[in-house]
């Protein structure tokens, strides 16, 4: 399972990667970035953060091949804050996000994260954790899943989907990726069916993001990640959907703004903590999408600390 990192090169960039410092990867998965910035760290260290068994082994076997001025820690990104000052870390030099689902659990049929493969309906990164896909499915109340399919799926024909599922498993449950496909399909007009990309995308998306509570790890990890950087240290996320894709936009808006009431005619002598490192959302060259085609949705944001002693 080749893994090839996203926005290489730009996030190295923005993350302006200096010899001695000290870097985190909150997302390892295959290693591809984790490598990069580790070669450029020779007196440095890296941490890096994943809750899933496979892709710590599998990352491991990479990364010690580079250098051994590492160190894997095996919990969610949520935690950022506690494990590293169990490390006896403070402060950070850069910290970069990658989100979205390592190539690998699509490409691992087991894992129920793909349409495309027919497989336990699981969905979960940390295989430890009891919710899975299935019990969502199952075991959700109609609110809860039109919630669920409305909010992280911004999927349209939720309710038509909510009826099919609610009629299906009521005569046994839904325990595969091939039988909700197969559901959604049957809950969708032809005209939807016809057209571009898979009719169960939107449904799958929205039952990952819920078993992995992936919006609401996001914002608290991001929060901690900010306020550990160093002065002049810098923060970068490549995301994959535009729900992602706001949190870190209005994050960030919050960060690098002083609030002052318009009806104050004098300037605020507060000033911001933090700066964006560039006015418009960078993505991908039509080169690296044609060489990787899930580049294709990617986003990449990024922001510095101010250094208030310069």
């Amino acid at each position: 399972m080749k893994h090839i990192p996203v926005l290489l090169e730009e996030a190295l960039h923005y993350l302006n990667i200096h010899d001695k410092g000290v870097y985190i990867d909150c997302t390892l998965g295959g290693g591809g970035h984790s490598e990069a910035i580790l070669k450029r760290i020779p007196q440095g260290h890296l941490y890096a953060f994943d809750q899933d068994p496979f892709a710590v082994t599998q990352a491991r076997e990479k990364l010690i091949k580079v250098a051994d001025n590492f160190t894997i820690i095996e919990t969610n990104f949520k935690n950022i804050k506690s494990a590293l000052h169990a490390h006896d870390v403070a402060h950070v030099d850069g910290v970069l996000y990658d989100l979205g689902v390592s190539s690998f659990h699509f490409d691992d049929p087991e894992r129920g994260f793909s349409y495309n493969h027919n497989a336990t309906l699981d969905m979960r990164m940390d295989p430890a954790q009891p919710l899975t896909a299935a019990t969502i499915v199952n075991d959700y109340s109609p609110g809860e899943l039109k919630r669920v399919l409305m909010q992280y799926g911004e999927e349209k024909y939720a309710t038509n989907i909510i009826h099919h599922i609610l009629k299906q498993r009521q005569l046994k449950p839904i325990q595969t990726t091939f039988e909700l496909v197969d559901i959604i399909k049957q809950s969708l007009p032809q005209k939807v069916l016809k057209q571009k990309g898979h009719p169960a995308k939107k449904t799958f998306q929205a039952l990952r993001i819920e078993v992995n509570k992936e919006l609401d790890v996001l914002s608290e990890s991001l929060d901690h990640a900010l306020n550990m950087l160093a002065p002049n240290g810098r923060l970068v996320v490549i995301s994959f959907h535009s729900l992602e894709d706001r949190i870190v936009k209005q994050l960030f808006k919050k960060y690098t703004t002083v609030d002052h009431p318009k009806a104050l005619l004098t300037m605020p002598e507060e000033t911001p903590d933090f700066e964006l490192l560039h006015r418009k959302v960078i993505i991908p060259k039509i080169l690296e999408i044609t060489q990787n085609q899930r580049a294709h949705s990617a986003k990449l944001r990024a922001i510095k600390k101010i250094d208030k002693n310069q």
